[in-house]
């Protein structure tokens, strides 16, 4: 087994350059807003359950109301977010997320890092 051993200074080199800062913003400019959405999303739910108990217990077809599609619809939700983060991470993250690291990893080759 190959253990790595990193100085703190190529973290702090990384932290530093500007891709690395990059990739966070496009990172936090994905997440946030969504979990923002989302949680919003799943607040109304809650608040409808808990204020609007008429309203969601509409019945829609059959015996399905209103707060069993909207059970559902977080899941349906959870899912697309999910796919959504992959191909975004794909697209915007992972390409310099790589770049990154394989000049990291190159330059703690050179230094002698591994064993």
């Amino acid at each position: 087994m190959t253990t790595r051993q990193h100085d703190s200074s190529l973290y702090e080199e990384i932290q530093s350059d500007e891709r690395f800062q990059e990739l966070k913003r496009r990172f936090r400019a994905w997440v946030f807003p969504m979990t923002a959405v989302f949680l919003v999303w799943y607040l109304l739910y809650v608040a409808l359950s808990a204020w609007a108990r008429g309203f969601m217990g509409t019945k829609v077809l059959g015996n399905i109301n209103v707060a069993l599609i909207f059970g559902l619809l977080q899941f349906v939700s959870t899912f697309l977010i999910a796919w959504a983060y992959s191909r975004h991470a794909a697209r915007k993250l992972d390409p310099l997320a790589d770049e990154i690291r394989h000049e990291a990893e190159g330059r703690t080759d050179v230094r002698g890092g591994t064993e």
